[in-house]
């Protein structure tokens, strides 16, 4: 969802799909959607937010059919995915 929505917004404000500046709206833009709040896609493609650590409500605690986890933690997207020094990825995309 956020990859497809994040795309096609890119693609509106660049006013093209041309590959190059489409990567390069989505790298500027935040990435704030159901899923993720403040997203940034980083120069190696992946793209960092927060996480949750939740825990699954008891049936007393739950006041409804959907109500099933509590956050316990929100862990900072800097701290739950791998540091942009130890990428992988063997080609970088440039910010510019």
């Amino acid at each position: 969802y956020s990859a497809t929505t994040h795309y096609l917004n890119a693609v509106k404000a660049a006013g093209t799909d041309e590959t190059v500046a489409v990567r390069a709206q989505m790298a500027k833009t935040p990435v704030n959607d159901m899923f993720a709040k403040g997203g940034q896609i980083r120069e190696d493609g992946r793209m960092v937010h927060d996480m949750y650590l939740v825990q699954v409500k008891t049936p007393a605690e739950s006041k409804g059919e959907w109500d099933l986890y509590k956050i316990v933690s929100t862990i900072p997207g800097d701290q739950a995915y791998r540091p942009l020094a130890e990428s992988q990825c063997t080609k970088l995309v440039s910010k510019d």
